[in-house]
C-alpha cells in the first residue's frame, strides 16, 4: 500500500476507476467500468510511473489486471515498475487522445510485480534526491547553463532520467559521460519547461490554493500578455508572474468571457460630447458593463460612470449632431435634480437658531420668576412694618 501511495498519491481501493475523488491529477474517470463487454475490448492497459509519466502497454499474456495493480513492464533495456491506472475500452480512447503511434511495436506487460521487484524499485528511488544534488554540482563544474530539476530511476535501477530546464541550447555530451561514470547507470536527458517543473515540485499560489499545474493541469497552453490586457489587469511583472516566474495560467480561464462581453461595449477611443463638456474614456468594468468617463484625456477629473447602453446611445446622438445635456439619462437627471431641490441647506441652520432662542427664553423666564419672588418678599416686609407702626400708635 505504501508503494501505491508513493506513485500517484491515491489509494488502491478505487481499482475499477469509478472513484471521482481521486486526488491524482492524471486519474481518468472510467465511465465504462460497469459494462462487462468494455472490460475485454482491448489488450492495452495504461500504466503510470513517477510524477507525470505514463504509457500504454500490451497485455499479451491476458493477465487479469485491475486499476491499482503494480506491474513489471518492458523497458529499454530491462524492466520498469508502474501502476495500472486504466483498463478496458476507454484505454483506446485515451490512446487516440494522446496520439499513440500504432506503427511501432508495442511494449509488453511482463507480470504482476513481486516483492523483490518492489524492494529493488524502492532502493533505486531512495537514491534519486542524492543523485539530483550531485548532478547539479557536476553541471555547475562544467559551466553549463542548465538546471536539473528532478531525477527518476527506472524500476530495475539500470537507467536514470534527468529532467532539466534551460533557456538556451545546451551541449550536454560531456555531462552524460561524467554522470554515467559517476552513477554507473544509463543516462537519459529530458528537457522540461518552467511550468512542468512547478507542477512536479508543487506549491501554493497567490490565491491561497494549491498550484493548478500540480493539482489538475496536464496540458500547458501558452499565456500571452494580451490575456491580461483584455481583463484590465495591471501590467506589473511581479503580479503577472506565478511561482514559475512565467505568466499565470489562470489568465486563460476567463479571457474568452471578457472578449465576448467586450464586443458588446462601445469603442474606447470615441469621446462623448455633451452641452457642457467633452468626456474621454477612463476605465471600464467589463463584467458590470459600466464605463467611467473623465473630462481630461489622462487624469480622472469629473469622473462619471454610465452604462454601456447609455454610452452607445450618446455616440449615436453625437453622430447625428445632437449633444445631450448630461451623460446620465433624462430620468436619472430629473431624480437627482428633485433630490437636490427637496434638500434645503438653510433648514439645519434655522432649526439651530430656534433651539438657541428657546434656551434664551428659558433663562429670561427664570430671571423673571426670581424678580417676582423678590418683590413678594419686599411687599411682605412692608406689610409687617406697617402693622408694627399701627400697634405702636
Amino acid at each position: 500500500m505504501d508503494f501505491v501511495q508513493n506513485i500517484n498519491g491515491c489509494c488502491a481501493l478505487c481499482k475499477k476507476g469509478c472513484a471521482r475523488a481521486c486526488r491524482n491529477k492524471l486519474n481518468t474517470y472510467n465511465w465504462l467500468c460497469d459494462l462487462p463487454a468494455a472490460g475485454g475490448a482491448t489488450g492495452f492497459i495504461e500504466v503510470q510511473f513517477k510524477n507525470t509519466r505514463k504509457n500504454y502497454y500490451l497485455n499479451e499474456a491476458r493477465i487479469p489486471l485491475e486499476k491499482g495493480n503494480i506491474v513489471a513492464v518492458e523497458a529499454g533495456p530491462g524492466h520498469d515498475i508502474g501502476m495500472v491506472t486504466l483498463t478496458g475500452k476507454l484505454v483506446l480512447l485515451q490512446m487516440r487522445k494522446m496520439r499513440y503511434r500504432y506503427d511501432q511495436e508495442p511494449r509488453k506487460v511482463y507480470r504482476i510485480a513481486k516483492q523483490p521487484d518492489i524492494d529493488k524499485y524502492n532502493e533505486a528511488k531512495a537514491k534519486e534526491h542524492e543523485t539530483m544534488i550531485r548532478s547539479r554540482q557536476i553541471a555547475a563544474d562544467l559551466k553549463l547553463d542548465m538546471k536539473i530539476g528532478d531525477v527518476e530511476y527506472q524500476g530495475d535501477g539500470s537507467k536514470a532520467i534527468f529532467y532539466y530546464i534551460s533557456d538556451v541550447r545546451v551541449d550536454f555530451r560531456q555531462l552524460i559521460k561524467v554522470l554515467a561514470e559517476t552513477f554507473k547507470v544509463r543516462i537519459e536527458m529530458k528537457q522540461i519547461g518552467a511550468r512542468q517543473e512547478a507542477g512536479r515540485i508543487g506549491g501554493i499560489g497567490p490565491c491561497g490554493r494549491e498550484l493548478c499545474c500540480s493539482s489538475w493541469m496536464t496540458n500547458f497552453v501558452s499565456v500571452a500578455t494580451d490575456a491580461a490586457r483584455f481583463q484590465d489587469i495591471s501590467m506589473n511583472p511581479q503580479k503577472l508572474a506565478g511561482q514559475c516566474a512565467k505568466l499565470k495560467c489562470c489568465y486563460n480561464y476567463e479571457v474568452d468571457t471578457y472578449m465576448e462581453v467586450r464586443k458588446q461595449l462601445p469603442p474606447r477611443k470615441i469621446p462623448l460630447e455633451t452641452q457642457d463638456n467633452t468626456y474621454y474614456h477612463f476605465k471600464t468594468d467589463i463584467l458590470k458593463k459600466e464605463i467611467s468617463y473623465s473630462t481630461d484625456k489622462v487624469l480622472g477629473i469629473n469622473l462619471k460612470s454610465i452604462t454601456a447602453e447609455r454610452a452607445s446611445e450618446i455616440i449615436h446622438l453625437n453622430r447625428k449632431g445632437i449633444k445631450p445635456a448630461t451623460l446620465e439619462p433624462e430620468s436619472v437627471a430629473k431624480k437627482e435634480a428633485g433630490k437636490i431641490e427637496s434638500h434645503d441647506i438653510l433648514e439645519d441652520s434655522v432649526s439651530r437658531f430656534d433651539s438657541v432662542k428657546k434656551k434664551k427664553k428659558k433663562k429670561k423666564k427664570g430671571s423673571r420668576n426670581e424678580n417676582t419672588h423678590k418683590n413678594s418678599r419686599d411687599e411682605k416686609r412692608h406689610a409687617r412694618g406697617g402693622a408694627h407702626r399701627s400697634l405702636n400708635t
